[in-house]
């Protein structure tokens, strides 16, 4: 046990160090083309729809297109949000499934924005996920549903701001209704540092601490650049969409060993935000319960937990609905008449 705290501390150092360092700053953010505009400026009317933790199992395999199908016919809708997870913790990760998904990803008539979740290629090391080499599988994802980065996926694609000049296409940022978005790889398992015990390991080995060091780094200039156009353009709220859920309110007592790789990423939005004037909205699917909260606000037990002092008050989360007992989709709209900027709707599937 004693080694394995060391191990948590020293890998909590480095992944401190590396989001000092960060990545080099990409383009700045643009808004991506399709804004409606008005007399020069963005139109603030928009709705996206937000899914994660879906499709897990046979049944909503089986019942995917149609929920789909229904997202699709709300016209409403201009854009898709899947906060990754695209398979239930217990099952293969093959190269047939992936292409299954993808496919009927191609079938969403609007813009998808797609981050991965830790299901489809961190816990792959699973015996019963078929033992794979986790970062093996990551290099598939990536193969498979960022073939274009740059570009979102669905039937009628748009262009974003990707980082994939530093080998992250899947983290993007793009602007919309006068809000910036970002869309981070930051997955659950402790954001990838927990060890392959499927392969016989019961630390986190030097390859995979790379990674998440590298990943960690390039979240975190995402997240710092996304608030630097927000403020450069003036817009009135950030969005940001992870997979991960660092605020986890379905754990009665969670333990830092379990959750110490958030901690740079968490310090960073903490800091954009209290810097940021308008509200900051931060959408999560892995822990599949609905939950909206201000995780950071003056006396949350996530204060001392992840070593901040001062309170966030204009952080907001989210957690959507997912899993086998998912039988919603959320539906946000941006408001032009609201000063919190979103509003949104639990829809339920047919």
């Amino acid at each position: 046990m004693k080694s394995g705290r060391i191990v948590m501390v020293a890998l909590a150092a480095e992944l401190l160090l590396a989001s000092l360092g960060g990545v080099a700053a990409a383009s700045p953010i643009a808004p991506s083309s399709g804004d409606h505009t008005k007399g020069g400026h963005p139109d603030p009317a928009f709705t996206f729809a937000v899914i994660g933790d879906i499709p897990y199992g046979a049944t909503q395999i089986r019942e995917f297109p149609e929920r789909i199908a229904q997202i699709n016919a709300d016209r409403q809708v201009q854009l898709v949000d899947h906060l990754g997870d695209i398979k239930n913790g217990s099952s293969t990760c093959d190269d047939a499934y992936y292409g299954k998904v993808r496919s009927e990803f191609d079938t969403f008539r609007n813009p998808l924005v797609y981050t991965p979740g830790d299901n489809e290629w961190t816990d792959c090391h699973r015996t019963n996920n078929g033992a794979y080499n986790p970062l093996e599988r990551l290099a598939a994802v990536r193969q498979d549903f960022f073939p274009r980065p740059g570009r979102t996926l669905g039937q009628h694609p748009i262009r974003v701001t990707s980082q994939v000049a530093h080998g992250y296409p899947e983290n993007v940022s793009y602007q919309r209704g006068d809000v910036a978005f970002a869309a981070v790889h930051l997955v659950g398992s402790n954001n990838s540092l927990a060890p392959w015990t499927g392969l016989g390991l019961t630390a986190p080995t030097p390859e995979q601490s790379a990674e998440v060091l590298g990943r960690t780094a390039a979240d975190i200039q995402l997240i710092r650049d996304t608030f630097a156009a927000a403020r450069r353009d003036h817009n009135r709220a950030v969005v940001l969409l992870t997979q991960a859920d660092m605020f986890d309110a379905t754990v009665p007592a969670p333990t830092y060993a379990d959750y110490f790789a958030f901690t740079p990423v968490v310090a960073a939005i903490a800091q954009e935000s209290r810097n940021f004037r308008g509200p900051v909205y931060l959408f999560n699917g892995d822990s599949h319960v609905f939950r909206q909260d201000t995780p950071l606000a003056a006396g949350s037990k996530w204060l001392p937990f992840y070593q901040l002092t001062t309170p966030v008050s204009n952080l907001h989360r989210v957690t959507i609905e997912g899993s086998t007992d998912a039988d919603e989709w959320l539906k946000v709209t941006i408001d032009k008449h609201n000063p919190a900027v979103l509003t949104w709707q639990r829809i339920l599937y047919s």
